[in-house]
């Protein structure tokens, strides 16, 4: 054990803890598993939706490489997440290997951080589930009210439903979970792979040319709503031409969201040290490819300056005289966030758990259920919490508090890659990340470079939530943890010894 005062808990103590009896997850999944779970959250509306609004607004047909070199910044985050993952294979993630290196304080601040991307994004995504769904149902002619369905519900049914189905799912077992994401992404992937293979066949050069449109100035905003970069530095990203392409590979970054996912399933991984680096690394790959893929074919078919921004897709085939795989495309959106709402849901669950079992929250909480093997109560907790959000509470003003909050998680783990590299060199690493300390530095400045490119009333939300997180911490958190148990003890041991020698 690392010192009371150090407060690191060390990796050998994270992996002697999954063997507690009321704490104990099954491990029932495999290298494939985790990769349908990387790709099961990562296809999302980015695929159905980015690729046009970006290509329309930023990019130009060069989208393609917005998508290439997002892919490859969550790449470098992805290397570092899979030696990480591999070396302490415990549930929590981010979390986790901040203890592990950073400490406890940090670990609590990125577990915290954590509910940004995770619980808000699952209800983010079911809202625009109940979105999709409407749509598709006002397709069929039997659309539901606007009061009860979409993003402007007053009461969202819609979304409600799909959170409790989805909890429900997450507390019959880890293997259910993944079954039922691995028929969810074929659906979507299938419906993708329809798209390129259709979409090639209308594909016309010309739509190619500009490949990169000249640059324009872009209208950023000012204040609270300009990018922080432009707010500290006078830098204001510019549209079309190659400030255009990097300003639409930081809009196109948050299609990938969601690869860290899998590294908060370690614990439930039958060989972790093989099995974590392929899921996380191999479901990136796949993604990145499809995304590119289907940007491609896009911005072939239709002119990028017609393209529609709310459903690029559907629209391009209608251009074409193809409105009939229009409702198959919105089938793949529907199941596509589907899967999306589940897996984010799973991977918040494991957050939490690994915090109760560590007491930074009521160790109750993490109880696994005897029969299904997952943590129930905190599954039906996140259920709760997701469900109420999505159903009463309008997110659009906090949509970009999940993207500040992944992209800060990513920092923190480039960053406890070099740390652990240097005070544990002496720790078995089935995967190593190459050329350290400078590829995971590059990790770091990139994803830093990103955020920067959030607005400045996004940063100050992020420093609020950041500043409750702290206060929780030292009101409940440090008082409760197994850190201060081993100091009180360690204290009276001392005492009782001091007595003894009088």
């Amino acid at each position: 054990m690392a010192t009371n005062k150090a407060r690191v808990k060390s990796v050998e103590e994270s992996i002697r803890d999954t063997e507690e009896p009321d704490h104990q997850l099954k491990k029932n999944l495999s290298g494939l598993d985790l990769t349908v779970f990387g790709v099961g959250v990562i296809i999302g509306t980015g695929i159905f939706v980015l690729t046009g609004e970006v290509a329309k607004t930023t990019t130009g047909p060069a989208v393609a490489i917005s998508f290439v070199i997002a892919g490859l910044v969550c790449g470098l985050a992805a290397l570092c997440y899979a030696e990480l993952a591999s070396t302490v294979p415990v549930a929590g993630s981010a979390y986790t290997f901040s203890y592990a290196t950073l400490g406890e304080l940090v670990a609590w601040i990125i577990g915290w951080d954590l509910v940004l991307e995770l619980a808000l994004g699952a209800a983010t995504v079911a809202v625009g589930w109940s979105g999709y769904l409407n749509q598709l149902l006002g397709d069929l002619g039997i659309p539901l009210p606007t009061s009860i369905a979409g993003e402007e519900a007053t009461v969202n049914l819609p979304a409600i439903f799909i959170v409790a189905v989805m909890t429900g799912v997450l507390v019959l077992g880890i293997k259910f979970s993944s079954r039922v994401t691995s028929v969810i992404v074929a659906i979507k992937v299938a419906i993708v792979l329809l798209v390129i293979v259709v979409g090639l066949f209308y594909v016309k050069a010309a739509n190619y040319s500009p490949f990169v449109p000249p640059a324009q100035p872009s209208e950023t905003g000012s204040g609270w709503t300009a990018p922080l970069i432009q707010t500290l530095f006078g830098f204001a990203p510019s549209t079309f031409g190659v400030g255009g392409i990097l300003a639409g590979a930081a809009i196109v970054f948050f299609a990938f969201i969601g690869f860290d996912i899998v590294a908060t399933a370690a614990e439930e991984t039958k060989d972790p040290e093989r099995d974590l680096p392929r899921g996380i690394i191999g479901s990136l790959v796949v993604c990145t490819v499809l995304y590119v893929a289907v940007s491609l074919v896009v911005v072939g078919m239709q002119r990028y300056s017609e393209l529609s921004s709310e459903a690029p897709l559907a629209d391009a085939f209608r251009s074409v005289g193809l409105p009939f795989l229009s409702g198959a495309i919105s089938v793949g959106a529907l199941a596509g966030l589907t899967s999306v709402v589940m897996i984010l849901m799973l991977g918040q669950s494991r957050v939490l758990f690994a915090m109760s079992r560590d007491h930074l929250l009521p160790p109750a909480l993490g109880a696994v259920h005897r029969k299904y093997g997952t943590p129930y109560r905190i599954t039906l907790v996140t259920g709760a919490v997701v469900a109420v959000l999505a159903g009463f509470v309008s997110l659009n003003l906090l949509a970009n508090l999940v993207n500040i909050g992944t992209l800060f998680a990513f920092v923190l783990v480039s960053v406890g890659v070099i740390v652990l590299r240097r005070t544990r060199p002496d720790l078995r690493r089935a995967f190593r990340v190459p050329l350290v300390p400078v590829l995971p530095i590059v990790s770091a400045l990139a994803c830093l470079y990103l955020m920067l490119n959030l607005p400045g009333d996004t940063w100050l939300r992020f420093g609020i939530w950041m500043l409750l997180g702290v206060g929780m911490y030292f009101v409940y958190g440090r008082r409760h943890s197994r850190f201060s148990k081993i100091g009180a003890a360690e204290r009276r041991a001392a005492g009782q010894q001091a007595g003894g020698e009088r």
